[in-house]
C-alpha cells in the first residue's frame, strides 16, 4: 500500500499528531490508517458520533482502501437475507446495507459496483404480491451496485428436485415437507438450511468467501444515544472487521448481536414490560397533563443484561427488578398528555415483539479486545466460513424458537475457540412504522378483535426445554459421544419439569401485575379518565390490557397447552427423537453437502 497522495491520512494525522503510539515517522501507510481508525473509533464514542468526526472516520475508511493494492485479499462476503411476506423490511435492510457500501466502500467500488458484496434473497413468502416485490427489490439494489440473487420457493425446488427422492427423505428433520403445491412458510430454521445447501452448491471451494447471516427486519446500523437523543448511524465498518477476524483467528463462526429491539419473542418479555407500564403510568398521573412532557432524556439501562427478559437467570444474568423508564420520541413543543397519546399506542406494538422501555443502544468496545468464546448463535447476525456449512440448523422441521442457541450449545462443544463472538452489532426493528407493527411474524396473528401468540407461545416454551436439554447434554459430550436414549429422556423430562415450573411462578407474577395494572390505568381518579379527549388513550390501554389476559392469564388458550400434561409428553417424545437422531442427520447432511450436483 502506497501513500503519496492521501488527504484524509494527513488530515487525521494532523488532528491526532499527538495521540501516543502514533509513530507516523516511521510506520508504514497501511499501518498508519488502521491506527488511526481505531483512534477515531474511540473518539468517536467520546463525543457522542457527532457528524463531523463520523464523516471523516467513513472518508478515512474510503481512502484506505482506495490505497489496497490487491483487493482480492480481502474477502468475498455474501449477506444472506431470509424473508418471508417483508417487502418494506427487506427494502429498508437493503437500502441500509447499499448506504454502508457507500459511507466504507469496502472491496472498493469498481465502476460504481461493490464486487466484493453479494445478496442472497431466501424467500418464503406465501403471498404472490410480496413474491413480486421481493424479486422488485432485488432487482433493484443490483442495479444500484450490489449483486443480488433471488432464491425463492420456485428456486428452491428446483433445487431440491435436482437431488434424489432419498437424498431428500434423509433431509426430511432439516428441511421439513416438500410440498410442491405450497412451499412457503416453512420457517426461518428450514429457510437458512435450504440457504446452507445452496451456498455449498454456488461456492463449493471457495475458501475466501464468508456467509453473513442477517434478519429482515435489521439495519447496517446501529442505534447511538447523545443526550436524550438517539440516531441510527452507519458506525461499524461490518465487512472489514469480519475481514480482519477471519483472516487474522481460525474463526469458523462468529456471532454478533443486536441493539434496538431486543431479540427475543413477546412471549418471554411481558412481566418486565408491564414493571414499566405501571411505573409510566404511576409517574404521569402525578404530573399536570398540560405542562411540558417530562418524559425526555430519561435513564435507561444500557448494560448487556438481557433485562428485558422475564427468566434472565435462565441464561446466567442476575434477576432485573427495577422498572425502566420510557423515553419519550415525540419533538417539538408538546404536554405530557401528548406523551400519554403516544405511549398508549406504542405499548400494542409490545405483541409484534417491540420494547418500547428496553431498546438498546450501541456500547463501543474494540472488536478484537471484544472477541470472545461464544454459547449462542444469534441467527439475525451470524457469519460463516464454508467448512461451517457442515453445522446446519438443528431441529428445524420441529420449528421450535432458540434455535440459535440450541445450535450455539452445539458449535460450543465441537468448535471451542473457533466459534466467537463480537461487538458487532446490527440495529434491530420489530415493527415499521407505516403499520405499527411486523408485516409478518410466524406466530404472531392479528386479527379484527385480539393478538393471538398462542402459538408463539408454544413455540417458545418447547423451543426453552429444547435448549436447556441440549446444554446439559453437550456437557456429557454430546454429540461428539454417543448418548443412549434413556439418558436423552431423563435429561429432556427433567428439564420440561423445571421449564414448567418457571412459567408457572411466572404466571403467579402475571396475575398480580395485571390487577395493579388495572387499578392505575383505570381509576376514576386519573386525570385520562375524567375527559372525553382522552377516549383514545383509554382505549388503546383497554386493548392492550385485553390482549394481555387474552395471551397470558390463566385461562389463554396457550395456557392450556402446558397445563395440559398429556400433551407436553407428546411433544417432548418429538424432542427426544429429534436429539435422538441428530448425529444421524449429521451424517446424512455432510452426505449431501458432498454430493450436491
Amino acid at each position: 500500500m502506497t501513500a503519496s497522495s492521501t488527504p484524509i491520512l494527513k488530515q487525521c494525522l494532523e488532528l491526532y499528531a499527538s495521540e501516543p503510539g502514533l509513530d507516523y515517522a516511521n510506520a508504514d501507510s497501511r499501518s498508519l490508517y488502521l491506527k488511526l481508525i481505531s483512534i477515531i473509533e474511540a473518539a468517536l464514542h467520546n463525543e457522542n458520533y457527532n457528524q463531523p468526526l463520523l464523516d471523516l472516520y467513513q472518508a478515512l475508511f474510503r481512502e484506505y482502501e482506495q490505497q489496497i493494492v490487491n483487493h482480492d485479499q480481502q474477502h468475498n462476503i455474501v449477506i444472506v437475507i431470509p424473508v418471508a411476506d417483508r417487502p418494506q423490511h427487506l427494502h429498508e435492510c437493503l437500502s441500509s446495507l447499499l448506504g454502508l457500501c457507500q459511507a466504507f466502500n469496502y472491496g472498493g467500488a469498481v465502476n460504481s459496483r461493490f464486487n466484493k458484496i453479494h445478496v442472497l434473497i431466501a424467500d418464503d413468502s406465501r403471498a404472490d404480491e410480496n413474491i413480486d416485490r421481493h424479486k422488485q427489490i432485488a432487482r433493484e439494489i443490483s442495479n444500484q451496485g450490489i449483486d443480488c440473487d433471488y432464491f425463492g420457493p420456485t428456486e428452491q425446488l428446483q433445487m431440491l428436485d435436482s437431488m434424489s427422492m432419498d437424498d431428500q427423505q434423509l433431509l426430511k428433520s432439516l428441511i421439513g415437507e416438500i410440498d410442491q403445491a405450497n412451499f412457503s412458510h416453512k420457517g426461518a430454521s428450514i429457510t437458512r438450511n435450504l440457504c446452507y445447501l445452496r451456498l455449498k452448491q454456488l461456492y463449493p471451494n471457495d475458501h475466501r468467501r464468508l456467509f453473513f447471516f442477517v434478519d429482515s427486519d435489521q439495519e447496517f446500523r446501529v442505534a447511538v444515544k447523545a443526550g436524550d437523543v438517539t440516531s441510527n448511524v452507519f458506525a461499524i465498518n461490518y465487512f472489514h472487521y469480519l475481514d480482519a477476524v477471519f483472516s487474522q483467528t481460525d474463526t469458523k463462526v462468529l456471532t454478533g448481536k443486536v441493539v434496538g429491539d431486543p431479540p427475543v419473542s413477546p412471549a418471554v418479555m411481558i412481566s418486565r414490560f408491564l414493571d414499566d407500564v405501571i411505573h409510566f403510568l404511576q409517574t404521569i398521573s402525578g404530573l399536570v397533563p398540560t405542562e411540558p412532557c417530562q418524559f425526555h432524556g430519561m435513564s435507561q439501562s444500557m448494560n448487556d443484561d438481557a433485562s428485558y427478559h422475564d427468566m434472565a437467570d435462565l441464561f446466567g444474568f442476575k434477576p432485573v427488578q427495577a422498572a425502566h423508564d420510557y423515553n419519550c420520541s415525540l419533538t417539538g413543543e408538546h404536554a405530557n398528555k401528548d406523551c400519554l397519546v403516544k405511549f398508549s399506542h406504542d405499548v400494542n406494538n409490545f405483541f409484534d415483539g417491540e420494547h418500547t422501555t428496553r431498546k438498546t443502544c450501541y456500547q463501543y468496545q474494540d472488536v478484537f479486545s471484544s472477541i470472545k468464546d461464544a454459547r449462542t448463535v444469534y441467527t439475525g447476525n451470524y457469519v460463516l466460513s464454508l467448512d461451517a456449512l457442515d453445522y446446519f440448523i438443528p431441529f428445524a422441521s420441529l420449528k421450535l424458537r432458540m434455535a440459535g442457541p440450541v445450535l450455539g450449545r452445539i458449535l460450543k462443544s465441537e468448535l471451542a475457540g473457533d466459534f466467537v463472538s463480537a461487538n458487532l452489532p446490527m440495529l434491530h426493528n420489530r415493527t415499521v412504522d407505516k403499520l405499527g407493527q411486523s408485516e409478518f411474524r410466524a406466530g404472531v396473528c392479528h386479527n379484527a378483535i385480539q393478538v393471538d401468540l398462542q402459538d408463539e407461545f408454544e413455540r417458545q416454551y418447547f423451543g426453552d426445554v429444547m435448549l436447556f436439554a441440549i446444554e446439559k447434554l453437550t456437557e456429557s459430550g454430546f454429540p461428539g459421544e454417543s448418548v443412549s436414549n434413556d439418558i436423552i429422556s431423563n435429561v429432556v423430562a427433567q428439564v420440561e419439569n423445571e421449564i414448567h415450573q418457571k412459567y408457572l411462578d411466572r404466571q403467579i407474577e402475571l396475575e398480580a401485575k395485571l390487577v395493579l395494572l388495572k387499578q392505575v390505568s383505570m381509576d376514576v381518579q386519573q386525570w385520562w379518565c375524567s375527559h372525553s379527549e382522552n377516549n383514545d388513550c383509554l382505549s388503546a390501554l383497554e386493548e392492550f390490557i385485553r390482549n394481555v389476559e387474552n395471551n397470558f392469564l390463566s385461562g389463554a388458550r396457550m395456557h392450556h397447552v402446558i397445563m395440559s400434561a398429556e400433551y407436553r409428553k407428546q411433544t417432548c417424545v418429538k424432542l427426544i427423537s429429534a436429539i435422538a437422531n441428530y448425529p444421524q442427520d449429521r451424517q446424512h447432511w455432510q452426505s449431501i453437502l458432498d454430493g450436491l450436483p
